[in-house]
């Protein structure tokens, strides 16, 4: 009989294509890892590993097989989330996930309030693109994320949490009337979802970024602003938590751009959604906050 700890080690060994960072990440010793691949292999009468000595890869059957495995696996974890959900769904590890435009100006403000509601809630951050986010939250490495739509989210839940609208960054001696017509626009690297965001803020006018240049962050665009390389667009939340600091960048606010919109996303069949809803509702009264600096 195939269990659910041979589909743990066949989806770790798929993840990582390295038996020893498999094994460490299931808390086994590589010998014990390699002999229940076999053993399931000699039962389903299948290869689903080739191995040799520099290499590990996928077999065709192996790869589809650890896919159905995933899957199964986050049942598993769904219905042990449902029993400690139906026990005290508000204890417990949580996992959260968040885009990196979003979750350093707005958790720091909000964790005190969810720790304060939850105190034996035991959050777990990560901060990924919103790709990313959204496979972790599908195969149950997190429980929820923190991301900016539009952007597709498939079949998981959405909370709406806020509208979060852009401010033009400009070096202070920039007198142009109409510096997104004739100025450098720099934005983050592609994989950013504010990358697109900001070129769609306008619909009516096409957005051209400066293809010479491309930010990791939104630190780095401002500093390059500051030094009168170009312009760039932020979004309010970061102005609000002071991301601009010291550095010298003339902001205009920018009320006719379309913002975009801050989620909160969960699988639908998630136990525990009526606490990830009361965090929505904590990280909403935390973006209030911030906006009231604006």
């Amino acid at each position: 009989m195939i269990t659910l700890r041979h589909l743990r080690f066949l989806v770790a060994v798929a993840d990582e294509l390295n038996f020893s960072r498999a094994a460490e990440m299931c808390h086994v010793t590589q010998p014990t890892l390699s002999a229940a691949l076999k053993e399931m292999e000699d039962r389903l009468g299948v290869q689903l590993v080739e191995r040799t000595r520099r290499s590990v890869m996928m077999t065709e059957i192996g790869a589809e097989i650890a896919e159905r495995g995933r899957r199964l696996l986050v049942g598993a974890k769904e219905i042990e989330e449902l029993a400690a959900a139906h026990l005290r769904p508000d204890q417990g590890d949580l996992r959260l996930g968040t885009i990196p435009t979003v979750g350093p100006f707005l958790l720091p403000r909000a964790l005190p309030l969810i720790r304060r509601q939850f105190p034996a809630l035991r959050l777990f951050l990560r901060e990924e693109l919103t790709e990313s986010l959204l496979d972790g939250v599908n195969s149950g490495r997190l429980d929820l994320a923190l991301i900016a739509l539009p952007f597709d989210i498939g079949n998981l839940h959405r909370m709406e949490l806020f509208d979060d609208g852009y401010q033009l960054a400009a070096p202070p001696e920039n007198l142009d009337p109409e510096p997104l017509e004739t100025g450098k626009l720099m934005l983050l690297e592609k994989g950013h979802c504010l990358q697109r965001h900001a070129l769609r803020a306008y619909p009516d006018r096409t957005l051209e970024q400066d293809e010479s240049f491309a930010a990791t962050s939104l630190t780095t665009l401002i500093s390059m602003v500051s030094e009168g390389l170009g312009i760039t667009l932020l979004p309010n939340l970061a102005v609000a938590a002071g991301v601009v600091g010291a550095q010298q960048v003339k902001l205009t606010p920018l009320p006719d751009a379309c913002p975009r919109e801050v989620v909160l996303v969960w699988r639908k069949t998630s136990s525990r959604a009526a606490v990830f809803e009361q965090i929505g509702e904590l990280l909403k009264q935390a973006q209030a906050e911030l906006a009231a600096k604006l």
